[in-house]
């Protein structure tokens, strides 16, 4: 991983589009920074696209796409949220949006599978689930479970711990019962079917905007901080880690090209002045 200061002026420049993970990239102990919303806000006042990309569930994710005035919280300035590791998404900027059916006030909710898939996919997972809390001491669902459509979560690092052999325990059962398992910074994700985040980031820019994602990457940077974002840093050539993500740097087959000296929302405000100031 080389230091982003390495990132070249040219490169830079020529990016048009932003992926980022959301836990332990955009946030700091769980809640975004005034840095980190503002370089979202800098990111689309200079007319990029942004696209958080994350383990978290779409119920989760809610507040953050429709803004929740109770709670204080501004929708995010950003094109969209993909949750569920690529299996939901909100659009959230009706600017510009393909096809017209997505224009409207109010964000629109997108699938990657059909309903009954859906449906028969979820009395699957829970039984898994209920398999790991069984056999795995100490495992526990994560507290954000409720607002999950298409996949379960174990908690491993956010409410509760669980070391690193359960933690392979767990992802050995999610596996066995022929799922997806992927381990975030906080989670153990698992799911049926073959999306996935990169699978998820071609989509929604498909979706959004009728474009082959893979033609335009180079003018794309993925920026993210744990195991289960390495697709999408073996497959940008501009990926970026924010600090944080050295803890895992053992077990990364595939790193970053970059690392930023700030941790978490820190390091997503340094990734986007990089970008900004090769505008300039």
């Amino acid at each position: 991983m080389l230091p982003l200061s390495h990132w070249p002026l040219e490169d830079r420049r020529n990016i048009f589009g932003v992926f980022t993970d959301i836990d332990d990239t955009l946030t700091t102990e769980g809640a975004i920074t005034p840095d980190a919303l503002q370089a979202l806000s800098d990111l689309k006042v200079a007319g990029l696209q942004v696209i958080a990309i994350t383990g978290r569930p779409i119920g989760w994710s809610e507040p953050f796409a429709r803004g929740d005035a109770s709670q204080g919280i501004s929708p995010w300035p950003m094109d969209a949220i993909v949750a569920e590791n690529g299996a939901v998404a909100f659009v959230l900027n009706e600017s510009g949006l393909q096809p017209p059916s997505l224009f409207r006030k109010q964000p629109a909710k997108l699938y990657q599978q059909d309903a009954a898939t859906r449906a028969a996919n979820y009395t699957r997972m829970q039984e898994v689930a209920a398999q790991v809390l069984r056999e795995v001491p100490g495992a526990r669902l994560a507290q954000d479970s409720g607002g999950r459509e298409t996949d379960i979560a174990i908690d491993h690092s956010e409410f509760t711990h669980l070391p690193p052999e359960k933690i392979a325990q767990a992802v050995q059962i999610i596996q066995s019962a022929g799922m997806t398992a992927t381990v975030s910074s906080i989670h153990i994700n698992g799911w049926f079917g073959a999306h996935n985040k990169l699978a998820g980031a071609r989509w929604i820019v498909r979706e959004l905007f009728g474009r082959d994602l893979d033609v335009e990457l180079r003018r794309w940077v993925f920026v993210g901080d744990s195991t289960n974002d390495q697709l999408m840093f073996a497959h940008f050539p501009h990926s970026v880690g924010v600090a944080n993500i050295r803890r895992f740097e053992a077990e990364l087959s595939h790193q970053p090209r970059y690392i930023t000296q700030g941790l978490r929302g820190a390091g997503f405000a340094e990734v986007a002045r990089a970008i900004l100031c090769a505008r300039d």
